[in-house]
């Protein structure tokens, strides 16, 4: 594509060079520049883009996207000024890889927890219809049934605009994504067209980037305030953010919630440790998962597959096919009699959802064993909150490491023990290596027990020092469990 047909697409301050160049590809990364490219220079939250115009060039760039033309140019680049790299780029992108989300129905899911959920099943339930379709998730991508593995909740924009290209080449009709608060923040999608937004909850994550709670939530809500007007926003009423993500929203709004009126009105009608018979707009349907929040979860995906346009009675009967996403409480049975299950809960919230959950099921006839940890250089202030509302909810709690990254995993321990009283510690082991923590607490169980292992979920590494070493919760618990009875 000719670089003047690129740059077409946003309003660039300067341009400083030919723009009659053919341009072959774009990145963000100076390593990953070929011949004939153009090299995007981004101010990135831990180095600055434009440091790397002079490796760009000499890998072969013949534009540069930047928001400060250098001091001394080369003749044979052309530099494209603009306002905000991080807008330009994405639209930039979109533009390149020929406006993929024109050709196929994108929808968007956003809010602290219950993304991944919500994008797979609905990912899950249109393949079952018949479509092929794309997913945008923490856990993988998926380019219809091929997996393309995935490092962040949500790419950069070219690596986005890439895969959706190959999504419309490879014949996805609909693709479901999760709109992390990064991305939205960092313009990452900028320039899609999304055909629906689902807002599940807020509640406090990611504070060591965003700050306050408030500015997170802004981040959640612009993704609504960019909805297009043609397109749906589905939210949940049962959080009381949900009004607010679509006060200034074009799109049409719709809800769905559990306690109160809404256009998808939900109900938990029984609950076991295998699932739910649950009522959704006055018809019963009996499904594989577990929990409130679970519900909350189905019922968003129910709303949301009506919105695209498939009747209810179909909705439902997929939905009682549907199993739980790698990770969301997962559960795995012992010969001993209890059960242990691995949930990705790794904010007060989420934990707070998954015990109550488990309390709701076994009414007092069995104990509850948590294992938890927290993330190292992330928000320290849930720390003591997450250790509170394990000791709340469970009859024992072994604090250990989760991804300690670049802190040792015992500071962050006792980040999380400080947040305990006196009743609470007597309750409460640490132990700072994480499979002995799990071996731990499999011991400590009795017949009608469960163990619940949160934090990392469907993660099979453990990141020590900047190395990612292979950890799967999942995989210790059922090794443990092979050598019982």
């Amino acid at each position: 594509m000719l670089l003047s047909e690129l740059i077409r697409v946003i309003n660039p301050i300067e341009v400083k060079g030919a723009t009659d160049k053919e341009i072959a590809g774009i990145e963000i990364d100076s390593r990953l520049i070929k011949q004939n490219y153009l090299f995007t220079a981004m101010r990135g939250t831990q180095t600055d883009g434009h440091k790397y115009i002079p490796t760009a060039i000499d890998k072969g760039a013949v534009a540069v996207l930047c928001e400060d033309i250098p001091t001394e140019t080369i003749e044979k680049v052309t530099y494209v000024c603009v306002a905000d790299s991080e807008e330009a780029v994405g639209k930039v992108a979109t533009h390149f890889f020929g406006d993929p989300t024109q050709k196929l129905k994108l929808v968007g899911v956003t809010g602290t927890n219950g993304k991944t959920t919500i994008a797979t099943l609905l990912y899950n339930m249109f393949r079952s219809f018949g479509y092929k379709v794309g997913l945008l998730s923490t856990v993988c991508n998926y380019i219809d049934e091929k997996a393309v593995p995935t490092d962040h909740t949500t790419p950069d924009p070219i690596t986005l605009n890439r895969l959706l290209g190959r999504m419309v080449d490879e014949g996805c009709t609909y693709a479901f994504m999760e709109v992390s608060s990064h991305s939205i923040a960092q313009k990452r999608i900028s320039g899609l067209v999304f055909a629906g937004g689902i807002f599940t909850n807020l509640t406090r994550d990611h504070l060591d980037y965003h700050k306050t709670v408030e500015n997170y939530l802004k981040a959640k809500k612009k993704f609504f305030d960019d909805m297009p007007k043609n397109a749906f926003s589905l939210i949940n009423l049962d959080d009381k953010n949900g009004q607010v993500m679509v006060q200034n929203t074009a799109s049409h709004v719709h809800t769905y919630s559990l306690h109160t009126l809404a256009d998808f009105k939900g109900k938990v009608l029984e609950s076991h440790l295998e699932g739910m018979l649950l009522e959704f707009n006055k018809r019963e349907v009996s499904v594989h998962f577990l929990g409130q929040f679970n519900a909350l979860n189905l019922l968003a995906v129910f709303g949301a597959a009506v919105l695209l346009g498939r009747n209810e009675e179909e909705v439902l009967v997929a939905l009682s096919s549907l199993h739980p996403v790698a990770g969301r409480l997962e559960t795995f049975h012992s010969p001993l009699g209890y059960t242990a299950t691995v949930d990705y809960a790794h904010t007060p919230d989420a934990l707070v959802n998954v015990l109550s959950s488990i309390q709701g099921v076994l009414k007092g006839k069995g104990h509850i064993i948590t294992v938890v940890g927290a993330g190292g250089n992330r928000d320290k202030g849930k720390r003591p909150l997450m250790a509170q509302e394990a000791a709340r909810r469970s009859d024992r709690v072994i604090i250990t490491s989760d991804n300690p990254r670049f802190e040792e995993p015992q500071d962050i321990i006792n980040d999380m023990l400080a947040g305990l009283d006196d009743k609470e510690m007597k309750k409460t082991l640490s132990i700072a290596d994480r499979k002995e923590a799990i071996r731990t607490a499999c011991m400590l169980a009795q017949k009608g027990d469960v163990v619940l292992v949160a934090g990392k979920g469907h993660e099979d590494y453990q990141e020590i020092k900047g190395v990612k070493h292979h950890f799967d919760d999942r995989e210790i618990i059922q090794e443990i469990i092979s050598k019982e009875g």
